[in-house]
């Protein structure tokens, strides 16, 4: 007797929520195991900004200066707010545990969340089990949700706003609103890759109720129910931002300009396509492209199948790193893989827009390629490498933690978070706390060392190579008696440590 699959449409929900589970729960268990291999291999923390989003959220409390103000103006706040208390326990601190934690469930819930979108659009368990395969196996997104990063967090809330999106234009009731409004917002506060899908996915959702008889002004007055939710979060952390730094919007000075695709638009485009099949895969990025064309085909065909379109707003999460680029943005590895999420549920709508013994095949084909072209638990994959790119340098900066170590008398360390978090997060496991430096997060005192820091420090940390060199290496440069009464005591992996010495004239004087 031939049964049918799991995800017919005439199988009991119960049936397929425990499909869908059962395949979130395998994805837990590829993350856990992931997370164990990269631990045991050292490369948890190998990443400076892995680093410095645990300083962001333990210096919430751990400060000289604590406050709500400390969760900065340039990274959105979610995933800091997450973090803040747990971080605080020193344990979780040093190794990231919890972070990574909530990295590994997010990645399990994308994983649920494609299979749901696959399923609810294509009713094929086949199509469930390719996208979140595509996903789940693919060794830049296992690295990164093995680390206390935000993108897994992103990709997940992501997801979730276009699985309940989706069933959203299905029925506007109240609970579908609530749901993917609150998805979007979360997304919105996590990554800004997350703002300009958020439009794109509105704009889908205006296109999809027009497609099913609404007006445009109705579709529109629709859409703003939905809208209010994010537009909400973005106004509270850009106010956010502008009583912490008196700026509304950072939109630059964090990075120096280094990409060939500088003021090219063209170029910056076909970046984010080389990208995309180097973290994902030529197999899979074609695949997703044909899966792509054939939801566009069918939602155009039957408009009762306009919601196929709502996926497509994934794409524009390449919009930011193309714009970053064209502004010089160095080209990064780990700016591709919000993609694979879009690039796994089109491949996954695609195989199950097939019928018959060509869609199993189809499935069977795409993961195997996937497999061979992208290994996952590669220790040697592009995003593995990238993450190691400090690694010598953490190695060479020793020098200077163990003269710290043997050394600091418990006066105040001035130095640039904005450079140096992630080495203060290696200080920890040296004794030192957060509230033994002054950065930019102290406000006036910050700005008052600036003028002259002998008043206010005992120590002085200074970037002098990456990035061209930090704030305080700049001001050196241009004006060596700001170090009147330092000495250099350490140097190591491009960062300096100077001493006062109680010597030497008054600076400025």
């Amino acid at each position: 007797m031939r049964t049918r699959p799991p995800l017919d449409r005439s199988s009991s929900p119960a049936t397929r929520v425990l499909f869908l589970r059962t395949i979130g729960f395998t994805a837990l268990l590829i993350g856990c195991r992931a997370a164990w291999l990269y631990h045991a291999a050292g490369l948890t923390l190998s990443h400076y900004d892995a680093r410095a989003h645990l300083v962001v959220a333990r210096r919430v409390i751990d400060n000289l200066t604590p406050g709500w103000r400390q969760l900065g103006a340039i990274w959105l706040p979610l995933p800091h707010l997450i973090n803040v208390l747990p971080v605080q326990i020193d344990a979780f601190y040093r190794t990231g545990a919890f972070a990574v934690a909530v990295s590994v469930v997010a990645f399990a819930i994308t994983a649920w969340g494609l299979a749901r979108i696959a399923a609810r659009a294509t009713g094929s368990p086949t199509a469930a089990v390719a996208a979140a395969a595509v996903f789940a196996l693919n060794p830049a997104v296992l690295y990164l949700q093995s680390t206390p990063m935000t993108e897994a967090l992103l990709i997940c809330l992501l997801v979730l706003a276009i699985a309940f999106t989706y069933d959203w234009l299905e029925d506007t009731t109240v609970r579908n609103t609530r749901r993917a409004g609150c998805a979007i917002a979360a997304a919105c506060l996590t990554r800004y890759e997350a703002w300009p899908v958020t439009g794109a996915l509105l704009a889908v959702a205006i296109l999809v109720l027009w497609r099913r008889g609404m007006t445009p002004g109705k579709a529109m007055r629709q859409v703003w129910r939905l809208a209010a939710y994010p537009a909400i979060g973005v106004a509270a952390f850009l106010l956010e931002s502008h009583l912490t730094i008196g700026r509304w919007f950072v939109t630059g000075g964090f990075f120096v300009p280094d990409n060939i695709d500088t003021g090219n638009p063209v170029h910056a485009v076909a970046s984010i396509w080389w990208g995309a099949h180097v973290v994902g895969g030529h197999a899979v990025e074609w695949a997703a492209t044909a899966g792509a064309i054939a939801c566009i085909a069918a939602a155009w065909r039957d408009r009762r199948r306009s919601a196929l379109l709502a996926p497509l707003a994934l794409l524009a999460v390449g919009a930011l790193p193309a714009y970053a680029f064209f502004n010089g943005h160095p080209f990064r590895i780990r700016y591709m893989t919000p993609l694979v999420p879009a690039l796994a549920v089109f491949a996954g709508l695609g195989v199950g827009l097939l019928r018959g013994w060509p869609r199993r095949a189809a499935a069977v084909l795409l993961i195997g390629l996937a497999l061979v072209e992208t290994p996952p638990f590669d220790l040697r994959s592009p995003m593995v490498l990238e993450a190691q790119w400090d690694t010598g340098n953490s190695a060479a900066r020793r020098e200077v933690t163990r003269y710290l170590a043997g050394h600091y008398d418990g006066r105040t360390i001035m130095a640039s978070m904005g450079s140096l978090a992630h080495y203060m997060q290696e200080l920890s496991r040296a004794g030192l706390a957060l509230r033994d430096f002054l950065h930019e997060g102290n406000g006036d005192i910050w700005l008052a060392a600036l003028a002259d820091p002998r008043p206010h420090v005992g120590w002085i940390l200074i970037e002098e190579q990456a990035a061209g060199g930090d704030r305080l290496a700049r001001i050196v440069r241009r004006e060596p008696r700001f170090l009147d009464g330092f000495e250099r005591v350490a140097e190591g992996g491009g960062v300096a440590l100077y001493r006062a010495s109680g010597a030497g004239r008054e600076w400025g004087r």
